[in-house]
């Protein structure tokens, strides 16, 4: 499923609805059913959906078309499984934290590099 998503970093809802399968309603009904789905608006006030928003509508597609779970089962399931992500979290932090003490070579340089060129464009 997630080889579908093109790689953007906002989606409209013409284009969610297209993804999924499912009409603009659908969608929009979703955002009432399902809280974690957080659309934001435009200045013009367009639905713009981030990635994990629309990784978030292929699940729930798949809980309610092809699991046959209820909204209310697919919303318990989903809290569910926030709940274990959350849990799993710091272990995951700990790992990156690890990851990003060590030095890499040449990051100072390309530091104070990248704040010469912020100081010539102010």
């Amino acid at each position: 499923m997630r080889n579908r998503n093109p790689n953007k970093l906002y989606f409209r809802i013409g284009e969610v609805s297209r993804l999924a399968g499912i009409k603009p309603y659908v969608l929009r009904f979703w955002e009432t059913e399902f809280p974690t789905i957080e659309p934001k608006k435009s200045g013009t006030g367009h639905r713009l959906y981030r990635r994990k928003d629309v990784e978030l509508v292929l699940e729930i597609k798949r809980l309610l078309y092809d699991k046959r779970y209820t909204i209310e089962g697919a919303r318990k399931f989903l809290e569910e499984k926030g709940q274990q992500d959350k849990r799993a979290e710091p272990a995951a932090e700990r790992t990156q934290s690890i990851l990003f003490q060590e030095s890499i070579p040449g990051l100072e340089d390309l530091r104070r590099e990248l704040r010469e060129i912020l100081d010539l464009l102010k």
